[in-house]
């Protein structure tokens, strides 16, 4: 079997969302896959961005043909923040800090999108990528997805946010739970705890997924576990990146405090310890986790090994009972606003 290289998809230059069923045969195909374990620069979108280039010039380098980044890479993983929140009270700093953050976010599209697409195109690799999504005054915690020929190619904005995620971030819909058939398989993505989520899981899985991207900030020793349940369940080969970070990585005090410590963390201390891994069908670690420091944990994916695994288990397929047992998505998107005039004008063009 032969490692696709990276330029091989040349002369194609749109990649489609899936449709519903059928799919070509994936058992000749080696892929190289790095997960890119790195912190943030945080409040510094640009310095980021530039330090993403670099990350991909070096997987690139060691042939991956796909790169995946952690949760909240462009923009920041508030870890420790409670931007001043009380029931019923919000301080004014932590109203200044949701602004810093805010300027921090990235438009989809945008500028940013743009400079991330070039790098894609310029190291002919797949590129999915963590971002905190601006739209308007509402962040969301994105995935974003790029192509080898530099192509913006959509998006996944996360349906649930953990916690006290939610005082940040807005919630996405069904809309962006896109799965991309590529020459170098079916890729999508889940992020952190969404990826516990049984029927959204189901949902990637009816459109048939082989590369399962879980970009996570979630460094425990039993998200592990997760990992390899869904490699087992989905039949797909699961990549999950995570930020490594000390203390030193967020600004100093009292500019940004870690809250819920006794103490101010030192700034060397790990914060979040990585834990990236990559993990076939067969529930085999294939690379990772790791938690010494930042890293590209990288692994060749032979393609084959998901035909072998759904002999065994096809969760929407053999292994089905939708007489008993079925989900239906809804997804199509959800506006709080609708303006009739508006609609009446699209179906007007269309007839």
């Amino acid at each position: 079997m032969a490692v696709v290289p990276a330029s091989s998809s040349v002369g194609s230059p749109l990649i489609a969302e899936v449709d519903m069923g059928g799919g070509s045969d994936p058992s000749s195909v080696i892929v190289r896959a790095t997960v890119v374990q790195a912190s943030t620069v945080f409040y510094d979108t640009s310095a980021t961005i530039d330090k993403a280039d670099r990350l991909v010039a070096e997987a690139a380098s060691y042939g991956s043909q796909l790169v995946v980044f952690p949760e909240a890479f462009i923009g920041g993983y508030p870890r420790g923040s409670t931007f001043g929140v009380t029931i019923g009270s919000r301080s004014a700093k932590g109203k200044e800090d949701f602004r810093k953050y805010h300027a921090a976010a990235i438009d989809v599209p945008g500028p940013e999108v743009d400079r991330i697409a070039a790098i894609a195109g310029k190291y002919k690799v797949f590129i999915v990528m963590g971002v905190i999504e601006r739209a308007g005054y509402t962040l969301y915690c994105t995935v974003l997805f790029f192509d080898p020929h530099g192509q913006y190619l959509g998006k996944h904005r996360k349906l649930m946010p953990t916690a006290l995620e939610r005082i940040i971030w807005g919630f996405g819909d069904g809309s962006t739970i896109p799965v991309y058939e590529t020459p170098i398989g079916k890729i999508g993505a889940l992020i952190c705890w969404e990826n516990r989520m049984p029927l959204l899981r189901t949902a990637l899985y009816g459109k048939g997924i082989e590369i399962y991207c879980a970009p996570t900030a979630d460094a425990r020793e039993v998200w592990q576990a997760s990992m390899t349940h869904i490699a087992l369940e989905g039949g797909c080969f699961v990549l999950s990146a995570n930020q490594f970070c000390r203390r030193k990585d967020y600004p100093p005090p009292p500019d940004y405090e870690f809250a819920g410590a006794e103490e101010e963390p030192p700034p060397n201390s790990v914060v979040c310890a990585g834990g990236s891994v990559i993990i076939s069908p067969s529930g085999v670690v294939l690379a990772g986790p790791n938690y010494e420091g930042e890293a590209l944990i990288t692994a060749d994916l032979d393609l084959g090994e998901i035909v072998r695994a759904k002999f065994d288990f096809d969760v929407v397929g053999h292994y089905s009972r939708p007489e008993v047992l079925s989900l239906t998505v809804k997804d199509h998107p959800q506006h709080p606003v609708f303006f009739t005039s508006a609609a009446n004008k699209e179906s007007e063009q269309k007839s």
